[in-house]
């Protein structure tokens, strides 16, 4: 679901002297940024720009089998046969856009393999909204209200990221989303409008413990992360942080009006002045707390992928033994 912005290390290669033709072919790929033009896989493109997508892409992938678990243990909760299958369709989906995101990050010259294994040691990071646990089934409906409401204000503008296969797979990824968010909240506005008094208020509860990591999902304030104006200059990024998480505010404000359900920020008002709603501050140190492996729940996802990923094991074997034995008959004939 989820791209999340984080510190990707310091530009290395900026720092060195460059030779003559490393600054025209520098120049050229700056020119074709400037000019909108997209980046391909066989294009040559500074290392520190690789190294960005690689990064970025390969966490987006990691943010989207990890999002799988905290609904996935839902489906055989789920209240009804429609709300199960309808869960199915959006775990299903969500695995989709995990191999979607590998196959971009592969064709910028890293594995499969190396990515997983950067995610099962605890090199690579994702989305810290994940690290929270899912405590009753109207948390499934806010996951599809906020989570994926801000997945797809964050992705959207990654549909005109300059690199060329980022940016194809985010088209089919955020078309699938909207319906993730448009599910999430017909099911809460279901509860709302025809539960009973104790189903509104599982609503309102699960809406008090998800407003705020949800706004942590644009990454840190634009002044605490000093790696967005890079990425913007690139065009791998559109919109900063804050603007983004600003535009989520301003959109889901009158969503809850309409649910009927309460934003737990005291701070939250309308701001004639600057056309957008003021809110209060968010708690940073909760934020770097659960990126950094302390969260509710980062021990339980990450156990959860490695027993997988190992209980997955023989599957691979066998499919890499079929393939070797279809090359060896082909070879033969």
């Amino acid at each position: 679901m989820y791209t999340q912005a984080m510190s990707v290390g310091p530009q290395d290669e900026a720092r060195r002297l460059q030779t003559a033709e490393e600054q025209a072919r520098n120049a050229a790929f700056e020119q074709r940024i400037d000019d909108g033009d997209f980046i391909e896989a066989k294009d040559w493109m500074p290392d520190h720009y690789r190294k960005t997508l690689v990064r970025q892409i390969s966490q987006h992938a990691h943010s989207e089998i990890v999002g799988m678990l905290p609904e996935g243990n839902w489906i055989t909760r789920a209240p009804t046969l429609k709300r199960k299958a309808i869960l199915l369709a959006k775990v299903q989906d969500e695995g989709g856009h995990g191999l979607y995101l590998y196959s971009a990050a592969e064709t910028l010259g890293t594995s499969r393999d190396q990515m997983l294994d950067a995610l099962h040691t605890g090199k690579a990071k994702y989305s810290s909204i994940f690290n929270y646990p899912t405590l009753t089934w109207a948390d499934i409906g806010v996951i599809g209200w906020l989570v994926d409401g801000a997945a797809i204000m964050n992705q959207v503008p990654l549909c005109r990221c300059s690199y060329g296969p980022y940016a194809r797979a985010m088209i089919r990824i955020c078309r699938e989303e909207s319906f993730h968010q448009r599910q999430g909240y017909e099911s809460l506005l279901t509860m709302m409008r025809d539960g009973t008094d104790a189903q509104k208020a599982m609503v309102q509860d699960a809406v008090n413990r998800w407003w705020w990591p949800s706004l942590m999902m644009f990454g840190p304030a634009d002044k605490d992360s000093p790696n967005s104006e890079q990425s913007m200059r690139w065009g791998i990024k559109r919109l900063s942080n804050d603007e983004l998480r600003q535009k989520f505010v301003d959109a889901t404000v009158p969503q809850a009006e309409i649910l009927g359900v309460t934003l737990p920020d005291p701070q939250l008002a309308w701001n004639a002045e600057r056309d957008h709603y003021d809110f209060g501050p968010i708690d940073w140190s909760e934020f770097w707390r659960v990126v950094g492996g302390d969260g509710p729940c980062n021990r339980e996802r990450l156990s959860a992928r490695v027993k997988a990923w190992e209980d997955g094991a023989w599957v691979r074997d066998a499919a890499l033994a079929h393939a070797q034995k279809r090359a060896t008959q082909a070879a033969a004939a």
